[in-house]
């Protein structure tokens, strides 16, 4: 908490009244923030979090309420006069240009100049790298942000929100991506921001960083407050979680699961293009299997290794016990029956544009297909519907477009293309980036289920929780090497500590 003298409040908005067609996402919704304070905003996916950000910035406009900033009315045509009034945001969705580099994103509302006429990169290089370093992105200022992993680009975001140096910053999902040790840099800066008596808003649906952080939440339940501008101080998770979703029995223990199987998949001296060396391990049918990593690790190169996105420079791939080359995903899927969810759902797991129907149906066209290249309407909605009942999406219509459904109902669509095609090896990448407490809670189940039904699971997470609580065996990655193998107890302080001490 900042010593500074009494926070006064910097932001208000009140009385927010937001609709879209078909669903009111907020309705008479209130925050308040006070310079040298943090205060968390949390909630289930849509209730309306992300929305309240939206319209704080200018990105929408509010239907009815009013924002004021030291008291005075304001209204916002665009994110750039939020930006100039002294308010800084990290969206969860990417704002950065993936041709620029590392550097150039970061600095991109003030790039520094020679002359009118010239862009100055020697500056642009210099002056990133301290926000770099800030935020422990350990990589040349130089590299291209289209080379960079879901994980990297969100370092890229908070750094370029810090650069800005703004009094008032929102932060939208930032560690959902991260792993605790770059959360850890974020946090030290944060708290260095409070002590400068800059106003911080924190959105996430991690629990316990919202505890180790925040000064005060203000929850959302269905577009409207539960909690405004409360003291963390004195409350438990249970009356937080209560004040999220209506009661406190959220995470259910998991139930005993066969014993695994045989191997399904063996990776033998495994060498990649991305830099992997000497990486061996088997998957077997039944068993989920972490995988786990600082942000940079190599887990999603290793991951796209073994489904043919990547090229394998030297080793083996084994699936049933036979050598397998694999040219791409869709060969991954035909002939060997692996379907890969990608930690990056928004621009490689989904067609946000289209329908959820189209992407759950995607995976199965050429079974569906009449002729060659007829697909009966009837025939799509009768494989992806009981889908749509199990992981229980809440969509209008088969119709929606993926694009306007919440995160927690994209991932649970991004899962589904690939029950619907009846994989047999699933690798799930960051299975609950973004995703709510009792969600959350529901892909565990799912995924736990499959398991316990003969699937063989890879789960890469970032989220230490998840991989603890989920994985039968851990294998840990650094600097595209493995660098441990740990038989889950799923004794968190144990196994947290062993995991730990492979990175140090």
């Amino acid at each position: 908490m900042s010593t500074m003298a009494p926070a006064r409040v910097v932001l208000e908005a009140a009385g927010i009244r937001k609709q879209f067609p078909g669903v009111v996402a907020l309705d008479d919704v209130s925050l308040r923030l006070r310079s040298g304070e943090i205060q968390a905003l949390v909630g289930e996916n849509g209730a309306g979090k992300s929305t309240l950000i939206k319209i704080l910035t200018g990105v929408y406009q509010p239907d009815a309420g009013s924002v004021t900033i030291d008291g005075a009315p304001v209204r916002f045509g665009s994110a750039r006069d939020a930006l100039k009034a002294g308010i800084s945001v990290v969206h969860q969705e990417h704002n950065l240009i993936p041709q620029f580099t590392v550097a150039e994103n970061i600095l991109l509302e003030r790039i520094p100049t020679r002359l009118p006429q010239f862009v100055d990169y020697a500056a642009i290089y210099r002056d990133a790298r301290p926000w770099m370093k800030t935020v422990g992105l350990d990589m040349p200022a130089t590299r291209s942000v289209s080379a960079l992993s879901a994980a990297q680009m969100q370092l890229v975001e908070i750094a370029k929100a810090l650069s800005l140096q703004a009094r008032i910053l929102l932060l939208d999902e930032p560690t959902a991506a991260i792993t605790p040790h770059e959360t850890g840099y974020l946090f030290r800066v944060l708290r260095e921001l409070r002590a400068q008596g800059v106003a911080v808003v924190f959105v996430s649906h991690k629990l316990e960083e919202v505890f180790e952080l925040a000064d005060r939440v203000t929850v959302l339940r269905d577009g409207r407050n539960t909690a405004l501008d409360h003291e963390i101080k004195g409350l438990t998770q249970d009356q937080m979680v209560t004040y999220m979703i209506g009661r406190s029995d959220v995470l259910a223990q998991l139930p005993a699961r066969p014993a695994r199987g045989e191997p399904v998949l063996e990776v033998r001296d495994l060498a990649t293009e991305a830099g992997a060396r000497g990486i061996t391990f088997s998957l077997h049918r039944g068993e989920i299997l972490g995988l786990y990593g600082l942000v940079g690790a190599g887990r999603t190169e290793l991951a796209k290794a073994i489904i043919g996105e990547l090229k394998v420079t030297g080793g083996d791939v084994l699936v049933r016990g036979r050598s397998a080359r694999i040219r791409d995903l869709r060969d991954a899927l035909a002939r060997h029956r692996i379907g890969y969810v990608s930690e990056n759902r928004k621009e490689e797991g989904l067609i946000l544009l289209h329908s959820v129907l189209t992407n759950m149906s995607i995976t199965i066209w050429r079974r569906l297909r009449l002729f060659g290249q007829w697909i009966r309407r009837s025939s799509e909605t009768a494989a992806v519907m009981p889908l749509v009942k199990q992981l229980d999406i809440r969509a209008h219509s088969l119709g929606q477009q993926v694009g306007t459904l919440s995160g927690g109902n994209q991932q649970k669509v991004s899962l589904g293309k690939w029950l619907a095609a009846d994989v047999e090896i699933l690798i799930v990448d960051e299975p609950t980036i973004g995703i709510d407490i009792k969600t959350k809670n529901a892909l565990h189940e799912l995924i736990w289920n499959l398991a316990a039904n003969g699937k063989a699971i890879i789960v890469i997470s970032s989220d230490m929780p998840e991989i603890v609580r989920l994985a039968d065996r851990i294998l840990i990655m650094r600097n595209h090497r493995l660098v441990g193998d740990i038989s889950n107890s799923h004794d968190y302080e144990e196994v947290s500590a062993a995991i730990m001490s492979r990175l140090s």
